[in-house]
């Protein structure tokens, strides 16, 4: 047989309030039905309780035992019971994100902080191994939201848009192309072009503006962070295709337009049915954080 909470709960009452009467009016319940409740406890386990001293009571070594075990037990348990109505108002929960998104880190650590702030019970963990699949770590549950430059359709995902940028060419203020209005296919044919780690297929200077020309730059390298690329470029050495805003500021370097320009949209992206209102927060954020 369990202990029955009921009896706990009165106990630790009855301690802070030093009556029956008291207690009772704390519980919601009548001194009769209290009485009775811990009657039939005592007579359950064959055991007392308290033993009475004129107007007040004496516990007992078994309700001096048991008051001792509802100090300890009780609260955990009533914080249990808080935790679960977190979980079912989707206040307590946990986000893996998942990044496509080389440069950004920066963004998405502005998203961080107030996120951690306004959901203290929410845990968050940030993958960044770009090479992953991030179409199938979401559809298996690996991440519960992708951030993407790229969003591929699926029957089984949404998509949120949270911010547009441009995908210029930064070049040294001194290389002759920061001259120009805009870069054409062919210009790069002579350039040593630095980007992320990432296969030609997803990288848009390829597939939206050198190949469609049949232009190949002269030489392809590939660095892992921002800065390093941009103090290559800013060098002269190289120029480098990235998003508009990591240029701001950068001094030595100038953001040309590519062609006719290529606009690109960072998108969340999440399984359908799990949106939650810690998840939906998280996307709030992420929509109104501006680089």
């Amino acid at each position: 047989m369990m202990i029955d909470i009921q009896v706990l709960t009165i106990l630790r009452e009855v301690d802070r309030t030093g009556s029956l009467t008291q207690a009772a009016d704390q519980l919601g319940l009548t001194q009769s039905a209290l009485s009775h409740a811990v009657r039939r406890f005592e007579e359950r386990y064959v055991v007392k309780l308290w033993e009475r001293e004129g107007r007040k009571l004496r516990l007992t070594l078994a309700g001096d035992y048991l008051l001792g075990l509802a100090i300890r037990v009780l609260p955990q348990l009533e914080y249990g019971t808080a935790v679960l109505e977190d979980f079912a108002r989707g206040r307590r929960g946990a986000i893996r994100v998942g990044m496509e998104c080389h440069p950004c880190q920066d963004w998405l650590m502005r998203v961080v902080d107030p996120f951690l702030s306004e959901w203290p019970d929410v845990d968050l963990d940030v993958t960044t191994a770009f090479q992953f699949g991030g179409l199938d770590a979401l559809l298996s549950h690996e991440i519960d939201l992708l951030v993407t430059p790229d969003p591929i359709e699926h029957p089984e995902l949404e998509y949120k848009g949270v911010f547009d940028y441009e995908l210029v060419l930064a070049v040294a203020e001194t290389h002759p192309l920061a001259r120009k209005p805009r870069v054409e296919p062919q210009d790069m044919t002579s350039e040593t072009l630095i980007t992320y780690p990432v296969a030609r297929e997803r990288l848009d200077i390829y597939t939206r503006f050198l190949a469609p020309a049949h232009a190949v730059p002269r030489r392809h390298r590939t660095v892992e962070t921002t800065d390093l690329m941009l103090r290559l470029v800013a060098s002269g050495r190289a120029v480098s295709s990235i998003p508009d805003w990591l240029l701001r500021g950068v001094p030595g370097v100038k953001a040309v337009r590519l062609g006719e320009g290529i606009a690109k949209s960072i998108h969340l992206g999440h399984r359908k049915g799990t949106a939650s209102a810690y998840l939906d927060g998280f996307m709030h954020l992420a929509a109104t954080i501006r680089i």
